[in-house]
């Protein structure tokens, strides 16, 4: 894996991003405007039934619980009168993918209860419903367990609720107290993500076994989704702690490369 560090200057602000050769850039969100999240890139989830984790928040599109502000991308997890609220941001039916390099750069919340995550899912059902047409967890928290970042693959054959889901974890200091690096490269043979330019999880079928639907469904449009949850299966293992909040889960950029 070789990497080139590259200079960009958007709109008059400039950061330092490590991108494997041969990619370019294709898409990406510094989230220099102020105000909504750029709708001519993002949609939004919305809704309260837990989204298949039991999670507790009703996600809705308002400025309370998510806008641009100073750079970033800001999602905020509250109570509001009588229920919880966040954000879930998506580009699905806007914007996918087929493998390149994405790059995110944030800093998490803190607080228990708190799931933050950033991840991708299949445009469409190519091969069935969830899992058989995949997810890619490019990094995963929970505020009951802080600092320890994952990534993971699921699919018909590797997937948690059958325990042979595909996954790795670390732990990373100041992960909720600063800006750091995830990214995911994905290409025709395999799904790797890092942590600040360092691997941190590698999946590739023929590691486990044979190479079919079952477990690679990754060779079709993938969309990104960028969101905190409140409590549920994981986040909440531990219970929740209001106290916490607002929590705050900040998003400085995101950036697509593919290959030239």
């Amino acid at each position: 894996f070789l990497f080139v560090v590259l200079a960009f200057a958007f709109m008059g602000c400039e950061a330092k991003s490590a991108v494997p050769e041969g990619y370019e850039l294709v898409w990406f969100d510094e989230f220099n405007v102020d105000g909504e999240p750029d709708p001519e890139k993002w949609d939004y989830s919305t809704g309260g039934h837990g989204w298949g984790n039991g999670e507790a928040q009703h996600y809705t599109d308002k400025r309370d619980n998510s806008y641009v502000k100073n750079g970033r991308l800001v999602i905020r997890a509250l109570k509001d009168g009588w229920r919880w609220t966040s954000a879930r941001l998506k580009t699905q039916y806007i914007k996918s993918w087929t493998y390149g390099y994405f790059e995110i750069r944030a800093k998490l919340p803190t607080g228990v209860g708190t799931w933050p995550a950033l991840w991708m899912m299949p445009e469409y059902d190519n091969y069935g419903g969830w899992p058989r047409s995949g997810e890619i967890d490019i990094m995963e928290e929970v505020g009951c367990v802080p600092n320890e970042v994952s990534s993971s693959i699921h699919c018909k054959a590797y997937y948690h609720a059958i325990n042979t889901q595909k996954t790795a974890k670390k732990t990373l200091e100041g992960a909720q107290t600063e800006f750091h690096t995830y990214a995911l490269e994905w290409d025709e043979t395999e799904i790797k993500t890092y942590v600040d330019g360092v691997l941190l999880f590698r999946y590739k079928p023929e590691d486990y076994g044979k190479r079919n639907e079952q477990t690679w469904p990754f060779d079709k449009e993938f969309e990104l989704k960028l969101n905190l949850a409140w409590g549920g299966d994981w986040g909440g293992m531990m219970g929740v702690d209001e106290s916490c909040l607002p929590a705050t889960y900040e998003i400085d950029y995101v950036r697509v490369f593919q290959k030239k």
